[in-house]
């Protein structure tokens, strides 16, 4: 007899069916386990033999041969264990193969039986709800897998749990809906004194999920201000959140079953690799901009990174995708992000002030902003100066506005835009692109004459101009006005700045 236990693997996020075959038949005493495993699938031997151990089972001094088909598809991580060890209690005779057969299992077994949390239990459970089947996944993950919607699903802790439940003698509850963590306190803009023009940038961003460049010296505050952009950005919608915690499952970071329904905000360290930043590495997992999907990717210190994980910014900043190409697989992640970054002026910092500046200047300015290239730079819809505080506005007392009368501001402009877009497959004006960019936001005749006359002298390139086009209608939402005009126009080019290198900073 062959026990066939359904499972799965992944590739980005798609799952893909596998089907664990596990024969015991006559020969010298082997385990063997085939079809293209990693390191991790082929050391499930030991831990499903020390895990039926624990249970009081010991495998039969025969030849064990276990199949993930098909075997032309590599099968990476811990997760095979469980259907490997079902498979084989199918074949001693253990559980009624016709009861397994009506799921897909995954799960890490312990040593001493459990079944310990793995990645991509989200995805799975809604692969297996497509297809019909049930789930089996680790306890812990109970929660998470009901999100997906599926009436049959188990939840053991530990193996004999599971063998108990189908043999009649202590039934498995079916797990609810992990309750998401409860809402992040979110930093205040009021704590910000001073920068208008930066919070006004910011609103602007927030509300039309467009890409930021915030350029000033050390302690201006930059990274306030970015880390103030969560508080400003709507709740995820219902879908925007099941795709979201699909990503974060597969990553293995989605905590304690609840699925994610703020929007991320990642802010890796300027030493992050490329693989860190796009995904990758042997299993080739997701990176800050997959997990930063629907939510905010901030780089501080934009110029630090490295060459080479800022130009691999610069395709999934068009597309919303980004794809992994590896010598036997192309995996592809979702990743449309809303791009913040800040930097200094120069590498000391002060630029704009003589009694601190370096006495390279302003050489150096122009050799540090280099860093940054041009086609990066120009998919970056939004640039603004974050000058020193005065003195005078520190000793003031905090602003009235604070992060709720933003992020009203900032909701209203967005249901516009969602409303607008209801139809077209987007929902921000950042996504809006061709013809349907011109039927939303073409301007009246002198917004138009503006900004023909500014793309000529500031050299403008065709995506600059259709991200002013962009920005100008998100300013124009946050007015509430029906149509892109000449004020809206000049707003939107007050934020942009010609190439790095040739007068960035004015």
């Amino acid at each position: 007899m062959v026990a066939q236990i359904n499972t799965v693997a992944f590739a980005g996020i798609e799952v893909l069916p596998i089907e664990a075959q596990v024969a015991i038949s006559g020969g010298l005493p082997t385990f063997t386990i085939v079809g293209l495993p990693d390191k991790a699938v082929g050391e499930s031997r030991e831990r499903v033999r020390a895990a039926l151990h624990a249970i009081g089972l010991a495998l039969p001094a025969r030849r064990i041969t276990v199949n993930l088909a098909p075997a032309d598809v590599q099968k990476e991580g811990s997760h095979f264990d469980l259907p490997i060890a079902l498979g084989l209690l199918v074949a001693m005779g253990v559980i009624p193969m016709e009861e397994i057969a009506q799921y897909t299992a995954l799960g890490e077994l312990g040593l001493d039986g459990s079944i310990a949390a793995v990645a991509g239990v989200l995805p799975a459970a809604i692969a297996a709800n497509a297809a019909g089947r049930g789930l089996i996944c680790p306890g812990t993950q109970g929660g998470e897998a009901a999100w997906a919607g599926g009436a049959d699903i188990l939840a053991p802790r530990s193996l004999l749990e599971l063998i108990n439940h189908f043999k009649g003698v202590s039934i498995l509850s079916t797990p609810q809906p992990s309750e998401p963590k409860a809402d992040a306190v979110f930093l205040d803009l009021r704590d910000i004194k001073g920068q208008e023009t930066a919070k006004r940038a910011v609103e602007i961003a927030a509300a039309g999920s467009h890409n930021l460049l915030m350029i000033g010296p050390p302690g201006s505050g930059k990274s306030m201000l970015a880390a103030r952009m969560p508080g400003l950005l709507p709740r995820l919608s219902a879908a925007e959140a099941l795709e979201v915690s699909m990503i974060h499952s597969i990553a293995g970071q989605l905590a304690d079953g609840g699925i994610v329904r703020q929007r991320p905000f990642r802010d890796p360290h300027h030493s992050a690799s490329t693989p860190a930043l796009v995904g990758g590495g042997q299993r080739v997992k997701p990176g800050e901009i997959s997990l930063a999907h629907r939510g905010v990717l901030f780089l501080d210190e934009l110029p630090e990174f490295s060459r080479q994980a800022l130009e691999s910014l610069r395709q999934p900043l068009e597309t919303g995708r980004v794809v992994i190409a590896r010598a036997n697989a192309h995996v592809s992640y979702p990743a449309r992000f809303q791009l913040v970054a800040a930097m200094n002026p120069c590498k000391c910092g002060y630029l704009d002030d003589p009694q601190l500046a370096c006495g390279k200047a302003p050489r150096c300015a122009a050799d540090y902003q280099n860093r940054i290239s041009g086609p990066l730079f120009d998919r970056i819809d939004l640039h603004v100066d974050v000058p020193a505080v005065d003195p005078l506005d520190l000793s003031a007392p905090p602003p009235r506005e604070d992060s709720a009368a933003v992020a009203a501001r900032v909701a209203r402009a967005r249901d516009i835009q969602a409303e607008r877009y209801t139809a077209d497959g987007v929902s921000t004006n950042a996504e809006a692109d061709g013809e349907l960019l011109e039927k939303v936001a073409s301007p009246d005749a002198d917004g138009r004459a503006l900004l023909t006359q500014a793309a000529e002298k500031m050299r403008l390139s065709a995506r600059g101009y259709h991200r002013m086009l962009r920005v100008a209608r998100t300013i124009a939402d946050l007015d509430s006005a029906p149509s892109v005009k000449r004020i809206h126009i000049a707003e939107a080019l007050s934020y942009r700045r010609i190439m790095p290198g040739r007068g960035l900073t004015n």
